[in-house]
């Protein structure tokens, strides 16, 4: 059963997205249940894994293609942290995405893509060697592409070839960087550590580079960035999957994975590898939040938000030490709660309101104020304010800085939010104090239709209340916060 679970939770994306694609259009029930009771059955899943987990146990898979090849499934409690978030995240976006996109077309292709993205991020989680994490990379940046262009305009069609344009390359280098390693020291698995010693340090600092290139490209690190902000031509539950669940946090995820399983923390340290990336981290951290306060569309204003965010799980790991490594980590969930929360919101505001731009955000409070209230929060925590989830990986980011011997991180630190303020503040008084134009209702029917349906304004809710709560009870013990501690703890422990 070990073996078989790992699976099981990837085949509760992958067969609803195959038989998906094969329902008619009018076929909405079909459809929904398939995708709903995937993602609940996957939550199902993981629950059961998280104890298991927890307690010690191991969960591995291995399929032999050929000699010498195979693909490995393994689970850790890295991989849990990545895939639950995505699990719970999935069916919050698939319940966003029907109330949505309902009345559209191209339904059972969008549905049967989105699924098989998240399969595709599952897999990456659960990938225990090099290869195995290549396959599933290459089939999430497949799965993803008919997203980006599901609207069919020449926008949404510029994006997706700017997309290719990038990760194309990108995979090229992934792949290059896999070839030339294992040539020199054979298949290499996460569960220990490579034997790397027998290559010479000019072609380890190689490699470490083709890798940050291949793998930097989802992560949006400068200057690899360039797909995301145009990406935001897509829907709303693209861009929410894109930032929050799977394309950048699978290139942050990756990062993780190079430094800690196939480098190792001490070899990285050693080759004068971890300082440059964080500097690398660091810039991408000050340079996404300056580019955002120049955008007066407010998605284009979150896409350099992200930019900017997810490197803050890259500084963490590349500064190396625990506390800094926690803080990195645990901002994956932290960071993917409230940016879910701020795309949900922004779909909102374009659909029910037709506000796109930062200008438009007027007296929008009052007139739908469980969709502003979440964005609040949302915007609240990316700035740091406790107790919200966003202040804790700050914390933990700043002391880890120090305790690792980087006070400059401080100063990053306190850049970063500073440009955060400057850039979400504005936005929360003209929603919360300017008045609102004459053109959206204040009171009435028309008011009230502004936060329907139900689902569309829900799952917002539910994130914003999410990243109040990680904050809240970041000292429990069934917290992220502790899950990433016991991450670490299992690391640093030989």
């Amino acid at each position: 059963m070990n073996g078989l679970l790992p699976v099981l939770i990837i085949a509760t994306s992958l067969a609803p997205a195959l038989a998906t694609f094969f329902l008619a259009e009018d076929q909405a029930g079909w459809r929904n249940g398939l995708n709903l009771g995937g993602a609940v059955l996957k939550i199902a899943l993981v629950g059961f894994m998280l104890v298991e987990v927890a307690d010690g146990a191991i969960y591995d898979t291995r399929f032999d293609l050929a000699p010498g090849l195979a693909l490995v499934l393994r689970v850790d409690a890295l991989s849990l942290l990545f895939v639950t978030l995505s699990a719970a995240l999935w069916l919050l976006t698939t319940i966003y995405a029907i109330a949505y996109f309902e009345g559209t077309r191209d339904l059972s292709r969008f549905f049967g893509f989105f699924s098989l993205c998240v399969a595709a991020t599952t897999g990456i989680a659960f990938s225990g060697t090099l290869v195995t994490f290549f396959v599933f990379y290459e089939l999430l940046t497949l799965s993803t592409w008919p997203l980006v262009v599901h609207k069919g305009d020449a926008a949404s069609l510029s994006a997706g070839r700017r997309y290719l344009a990038y990760t194309m390359p990108g995979s090229a280098a992934l792949l290059a960087a896999i070839v030339w390693l294992e040539s020199a020291v054979g298949p290499i698995a996460f569960a220990q550590p490579a034997a790397l010693e027998t290559v010479d340090e000019t072609t380890l600092r190689l490699v470490f580079v083709l890798f940050v290139l291949g793998i930097g490209v989802k992560a949006a690190l400068v200057p690899l960035h360039g797909w995301l902000p145009a990406a935001m031509a897509a829907p709303a539950p693209v861009s929410a999957l894109l930032h929050a669940v799977a394309v950048v946090k699978a290139g942050a995820f990756g990062i993780v994975r190079v430094v800690h399983d196939v480098y190792g923390i001490a070899r990285v340290e050693a080759l004068g590898l971890g300082t440059p990336l964080a500097l690398l981290a660091a810039f991408t951290i000050v340079y996404g939040s300056a580019r955002a306060l120049q955008q007066v569309d407010i998605k284009r204003r979150l896409a350099f938000s992200t930019v900017s965010q997810v490197s803050y799980i890259i500084l963490g790991v590349a500064l190396a030490g625990p506390v800094a490594t926690i803080g990195g980590l645990v901002h994956l969930v932290h960071q993917g709660l409230m940016k879910i929360t701020l795309f949900f919101c922004a779909g909102i505001f374009a659909e029910r309101a037709h506000v796109h731009r930062i200008d438009e955000l007027a007296g929008i409070g009052p007139r739908m104020p469980w969709t502003a209230s979440a964005f609040s929060v949302g915007a609240l925590g990316m700035i740091g304010v406790p107790p919200i989830a966003g202040f804790v990986s700050k914390w933990y980011l700043g002391i880890g800085g120090l305790q690792a011997g980087q006070p400059w991180v401080i100063g990053v630190l306190v850049a970063s939010s500073l440009l955060n303020a400057s850039y979400f503040l504005p936005l929360l008084y003209r929603m919360w104090f300017l008045p609102a134009p004459e053109t959206l209702p204040a009171r009435g029917p028309d008011a009230r239709a502004l936060e329907r349906p139900l689902g569309l304004i829900a799952p917002p809710v539910a994130t914003a209340l999410a990243a109040l709560a990680v904050g809240f009870l970041a000292a429990s013990p069934i917290s992220p916060l502790a899950w990433t501690t016991l991450i670490v703890e299992r690391a640093y422990t030989p």
